[in-house]
């Protein structure tokens, strides 16, 4: 199989502010994050040739071609649970690398909050396409599955409820402390450690500053061939895309008497897959930056040790020396994560490969939270249902890196 390290550049992307966004419709959303990738890219959107919107809740092309008014080319609408965006992002990487177009847009939105729902609900919102499962039925929730996840990796790694708890809450005050330095994240606020460990519970050991917030929000980059990068970008700022991996798995693992609950098989998989075509031998070398799926802080924990930034059952040690803050060794969830930037579920997968496109091309806005150096970058997505589950890694850097 043939890598596509290095054929695909994105050239221009853009990312609205995510939050709470009662003055915008889904519509705003869309035509905001597209004209500031267009700006970004320098070219007029009727250049572009064919777009792919990702969007949980949307129904068809027409999200994307009628607020932009991409008038007769080709518009496709994306929906794969929480990867919806990279799936997005994918599509449109493998149509460049085709040379089925030269110049194309992707897309990722979400509008959340007018739905009503305190969580994410899209069986009930796509019109009741998702069936109920015939092991687990209709009551299985995400905080209940990530909860199992939580307490089965405190027994088999000799955590107690209390270092446990008060483990999963650093990565909640440090997720917290980066999105309090993102002009462009959801909830802006830094948290103590106390303040999480006392937070109403939603499903043990998840309390509420352990979960991402309902929000709305939407992303977007333009993409083509890295040979014809000049004709856009001939001073050189773009990146490019490395590798995707995305692994669909039954999701049938916690009916098994083996299964531990303490790894994503899926995301594993992935991430072996992104890093074979990216060449990457040793990810805590070779990758300087990770934007990952911390829908909870307990996946947070789980992808620190699924994608190989430390060993298994020993991510208690790394987070209490700091090894994923902003000024670690792996800064971890720099624009704030899911936990503070926010999860609308179409635009989540774009906004961290967005992440990462402003920390390489140096324009983190905030001194503080520019990172030095920053060649490399992984964007990780995750989600399903009982009946699937999902996992996508992106990794993107420098050209030629």
């Amino acid at each position: 199989m043939e890598s596509i390290k290095d054929k695909v550049a994105i050239i221009g992307m853009g990312c609205t502010q995510f939050g709470e966004l009662w003055d915008k419709d889904a519509y705003d959303l869309v035509i905001d994050c597209a004209y500031e990738a267009y700006d970004d890219a320098g070219i007029d959107p009727k250049a572009i040739q064919a777009a792919w919107v990702g969007t949980a809740m949307g129904t068809t092309g027409t999200q994307l071609s009628a607020p932009l008014k991409t008038d007769y080319i080709p518009v496709t609408r994306l929906e794969n649970m929480c990867a919806t965006g990279m799936e997005s992002l994918r599509a449109a990487t493998y149509a460049v690398i085709a040379k089925a177009y030269d110049l194309v847009l992707a897309i990722g939105y979400e509008k959340l909050k007018d739905t009503g729902f305190g969580g994410l609900g899209l069986a009930t919102q796509a019109g009741g396409s998702e069936k109920w499962h015939p092991v687990f039925g209709s009551g299985d929730s995400a905080p209940g599955r990530y909860a199992l996840a939580a307490t089965r990796y405190f027994h088999q790694f000799g955590l107690s409820r209390e270092e446990g708890k008060r483990t999963l809450a650093k990565i909640s005050v440090k997720s917290h402390y980066n999105g309090a330095r993102n002009p462009r994240a959801h909830l802006r606020m830094e948290v103590t450690e106390e303040q999480v460990i006392k937070a109403p519970i939603i499903a043990w050991p998840l309390g509420l500053f352990d979960a991402c917030g309902v929000t709305d929000g939407g992303s977007a980059a333009i993409l083509c061939r890295t040979e014809d990068v000049k004709k856009y970008k001939p001073g050189g700022e773009y990146i490019t895309i490395k590798s995707f991996g995305i692994s669909t798995g039954p999701g049938t693992g916690k009916i098994r008497t083996d299964y531990d609950y303490t790894h994503w098989e899926e995301t594993q998989r992935a991430a072996r897959q992104a890093y074979a075509d990216a060449g990457i031998k040793d990810p805590r070398q070779d990758i300087d930056m990770c934007e990952v799926h911390d829908c909870f802080s307990i996946a947070e924990l789980m992808c620190y040790e699924d994608l190989g930034f430390c060993e298994k059952g020993k991510a208690k040690h790394d987070i209490e020396a700091g090894a994923f803050a902003l000024d670690g060794k792996h800064p971890f969830n720099v624009g704030g994560g899911l936990k503070s930037f926010g999860h609308p579920v179409g635009a989540s997968g774009i906004r961290e490969v967005f992440e990462g496109y402003v920390e390489i091309l140096g324009r983190a806005q905030l001194p503080e939270r520019q990172l030095k150096n920053v060649e490399m970058a992984l964007a990780h997505n995750q989600g399903g249902n009982p009946g699937r589950f999902i996992a996508s890694v992106c990794i993107v850097g420098v050209p030629g890196k």
